[in-house]
């Protein structure tokens, strides 16, 4: 167990150096992998580990962030009670779907989340008083220490290491080895006394409350807020994150989610065709690498020890 918080350290120490190295830009570009990393990885603690797809979590990101826009810019409320209540009102909203989608299964639990996630993005749509509609929220108010671009990024790295380790803890628990349980064969798990619905409940309630998390630290990232981040694109996109760093590993979401931001921002630089890149990309990992980057280097040292093997 020990060896296995490695990790930690290891991704924590030149994501602390990049402020040191890096200019404005790579810090920019690091916060919002940062960012992305999260949610990946919080998406995929249902994904991966209690095999639930879901289509909408879009919805809980966009609450997240659009509660602490709100509550910092219309209300002027501390930032610690909106960056808070902000976290609170994704585990409710999560608490809430999740109750209705865990009664279905499948492709039904599926079309339910995305079904709820278009009903978050109508209201942020059509509420244009708080939510501001098409236009979004422009110019939240953001603490004036985090308005600098570097002691933003290291209060983003604290939040985000500080969440993964929870999350890290709660994948090797009890409850996690019950969740996978649950993924492998629900019958069996019910059979056996495992409640199988309120555990997909409880994960769907933690994967929608770290959501939030990362919601709110894009809010304070962007200092604005779009109808575009409840929309059921965004939700896609770091569903496709997930699967390009590899599902059935705790830090695969978040090697997908900087891989697949560093090659829309090079792409962008030669074409601007990157939803066709994108889908090439999705198909080169679906055919060629079905358990993502974080498998690739367990592919390459079988087919590198397998000449080996054969003249043994």
């Amino acid at each position: 167990m020990q060896r296995r918080w490695l990790w930690l350290p290891a991704l924590l120490l030149p994501l602390v150096l990049i402020p040191a190295i890096g200019d404005r830009y790579v810090i920019y570009l690091a916060s919002e992998i940062l960012i992305f990393m999260l949610f990946a990885v919080s998406l995929n603690l249902l994904l991966g580990y209690g095999g639930l797809v879901s289509f909408g979590h879009a919805a809980y990101f966009a609450i997240g962030a659009y509660v602490c826009a709100i509550l910092l810019t219309k209300y002027q409320m501390p930032f610690v009670v909106a960056f808070g209540s902000a976290v609170a009102a994704s585990a409710l909203a999560a608490f809430v779907i999740g109750a209705f989608c865990v009664r279905l299964s499948k492709i039904y639990f599926a079309m339910l989340t995305l079904a709820f996630a278009q009903f978050v993005w109508a209201i942020a749509f059509k509420w244009i008083d708080m939510t501001g509609g098409d236009t979004g929220l422009i110019g939240v108010k953001v603490p004036g220490l985090l308005t600098e671009p570097t002691n933003f990024y290291l209060f983003a790295v604290v939040i985000v290491a500080g969440s993964m380790a929870i999350l890290w803890v709660i994948v090797n628990s009890a409850f996690g080895r019950v969740l996978v349980a649950t993924r492998e064969n629900a019958t069996r798990a019910e059979f056996v006394g495992v409640d199988v619905r309120r555990m997909q409940l409880l994960a769907f309630v933690i994967s929608g409350t770290f959501t939030g998390v990362a919601g709110a630290l894009f809010c304070l990232f962007n200092r604005s807020v779009y109808v575009e981040t409840a929309y059921w694109t965004q939700s896609a996109e770091v569903l496709i994150m997930a699967v390009l760093g590899g599902i059935h590993s705790f830090i695969g979401p978040a090697l997908g989610a900087g891989a697949l931001i560093l090659l829309h921002r090079i792409t962008e630089e030669f074409t601007e065709y990157w939803p066709t890149v994108l889908a090439v990309i999705l198909l080169l990992v679906l055919f060629a690498l079905p358990n993502g980057l974080i498998g690739l280097r367990q592919r390459l040292r079988h087919i590198r020890f397998r000449p080996e093997r054969k003249n043994a």
